[in-house]
């Protein structure tokens, strides 16, 4: 089964704290006082102060290549924070990412603050967020992950880059011996880590509290929130998770032990002609890019190092060890298509059932159980369900189950099922892609999907940080825009008090270690109701528990 479901979750996603500095940062001023040095930002016409290219470790580049994120070297005068800093090196896998960018590069471990603060005493609740894309691609330049509309609400927000693919994640026996933890790989989880110890450190100079950090993100974003929860490197520097769509408990991108990753790090060396760690270094990033994008994605998987992750994600979540907060957490309600189930072949209940037999060999039956169309008709619904259960929702609902267990916090539940409008008539003859992306009908090597029935992968995104202005491809309506505000406003609520309910808002229930559990349906009505299937989800679980 986890080969299946590895190809399906591939297939679309393809320490101590110092006291900060501060600075006498009034309106009109933008200049701030960080740990290593003066920055400037800008304020935009809203009035919040921005600073993007902001570094939170020195640039992995030359030796630095595939080593834990080192702390940024102090600077003198005042550095300019007015434009983004380059993206983490990766390759086009996506049409739904708008980057603002400054070039790629793999010096890229850079973030950006937007601050309705007016002074650095005022303590604001904080926003981190992380971006998706499968841990190949995207950055937190994107627009849909910009933090204006989110500061507007009273919050500081930032947008987190870190490395990815092969740069990320690699790991080899030579790392593992010059590690000061005799670990390799997870550099990507590690930049994200070292990113909440800038904040730790220095979100009080932009009027942040730094005992309010809420750490979110969207699929790879959302594992990364799950990651830094079971880590003991960085699950003591939050105080609050948001999951949207992910989670590494019992899902494809699981780590695996450093042993068998180190080997994949030896044969991709061997494969570059490399016969030293040195040799790798002194390789072209792009010449490196380029080799690593045809092993396909993820082609490096996460590692259990014994330092970022002592044991897996589930085993920790399960026993307990995982940070202790409350969380917010959800999947929307077409993760994945019914196509990556049957292929070519028609929805019918006879191809359904061969299909579900030759992915689940002897345990289909027991999904026939509980995913059963009796028509022709409700096969491509059931089928829809099943592919994005096993895709991406069942390792979500397994985490928040876990957490609701062990960790004495609540856990809040949602199921986003707007689905986007149609297309500005501008776009021509684009159509829906991989991953919530777009694709021009033109292009023979593109994925193209059917016309979406509820709410697919990634499209909650700009809803939930009040995003809609920013994405030109869709054609919002009045009813979208009133989601959107709903959504913001939930999400707003417990980024500030770790609960999301308020004024003129439906009740959101929480959910605790007994009772039934509850789910907020987000759309344009909204409201919460019992969970109807879990059914689904304990059976999927017990396949699991059987490989």
């Amino acid at each position: 089964m986890k080969t299946v479901f590895t190809f399906l979750l591939l297939a679309l996603l393809v320490l101590p704290t110092v006291q900060a500095q501060t600075t006498k940062a009034t309106a009109g001023n933008n200049q701030v006082s960080t740990a290593n040095g003066k920055l400037e930002g800008v304020t935009e016409k809203s009035g919040i102060r921005s600073f993007k290219g902001v570094p939170f470790a020195a640039p992995p580049v030359g030796n630095l290549r595939w080593r834990e994120p080192q702390p940024v070297k102090n600077w003198s005068g005042v550095r300019a924070a007015k434009q983004f800093g380059p993206r983490a090196m990766q390759l086009p896998v996506f049409g739904d990412m708008g980057f603002r960018s400054d070039g790629m590069n793999e010096d890229c471990l850079y973030l950006n603050v937007w601050t309705p603060a007016k002074s650095n005493k005022e303590k604001l609740p904080v926003l981190v967020y992380f971006y998706g894309g499968g841990f190949v691609a995207g950055d937190g330049s994107e627009a849909r992950y910009d933090g204006e509309s989110m500061a507007k609400m009273g919050i500081v927000a930032l947008s987190v880059n870190y490395r990815l693919g092969v740069f990320g994640f690699m790991a080899h026996p030579e790392l593992t011996k010059e590690s000061p933890h005799k670990a390799s790989g997870n550099y990507g989880y590690q930049d994200q880590a070292a990113a909440l110890r800038w904040v730790k450190q220095n979100i009080a100079a932009f009027g942040g509290d730094p005992n309010k950090v809420t750490i979110a993100g969207e699929s790879a974003g959302s594992i990364s929130v799950s990651a830094q929860m079971a880590s003991p490197v960085s699950k003591n520097l939050f105080a609050q998770a948001i999951g949207e769509s992910g989670a590494l408990v019992n899902s494809g991108l699981d780590p695996v032990p450093l042993s068998e990753a180190e080997q994949i790090g030896v044969k991709f060396a061997t494969e570059m002609g490399a016969q030293s760690l040195a040799d790798l270094r002194q390789m072209p990033a792009q010449k490196l890019l380029d080799a690593a994008g045809k092993k396909g994605i993820p082609g490096f998987p996460a590692t259990l190092d014994n330092y970022f992750f002592p044991k897996s994600p589930a085993a920790i979540f399960a026993a307990g060890e995982q940070a202790k907060v409350p969380l917010l957490a959800g999947w929307n309600s077409e993760e994945m298509t019914y196509l990556f189930l049957l292929g070519k072949e028609q929805p019918t209940i006879d191809n359904y059932t061969k299909a579900v037999q030759k992915t689940f060999g002897d345990q289909a039956n027991a999904i026939l159980q509980v995913y059963k169309p009796t028509s022709d008709e409700e096969v491509v619904p059931v089928a829809t369900d099943l592919a994005g259960d096993r895709f991406i929702a069942y390792s979500t609902w397994k985490w928040m189950d876990l957490h609701r267990q062990t960790s004495g916090q609540p856990v809040y539940r949602y199921l986003f099922s707007r689905p986007r409008p149609p297309m500005v008539a501008a776009m021509g003859n684009a159509t829906a892609g991989l991953a919530g992306g777009v694709v021009k009908e033109s292009d023979p090597n593109a994925v193209k999907m059917p016309q979406a029935r509820g709410a697919v992968h990634a499209a909650e995104i700009e809803y939930a940080m009040g995003n809609l202005p920013y994405n030109k491809v869709y054609a919002w309506t009045p009813d979208d825009y009133k989601v959107s505000e709903t959504m913001q406003r939930y999400f707003a609520n417990f980024i500030k008090t770790g609960n999301p309910n308020g004024t003129s808002l439906p009740n959101w229930p929480a959910n605790s270690k007994t009772g039934p559990a509850q789910v907020m349906h987000l759309d344009v009505t909204t409201g919460a109701k019992p969970a109807q299937h879990e059914a689904r989800y304990e059976t999927l679980d017990q396949l699991q528990t059987k490989k």
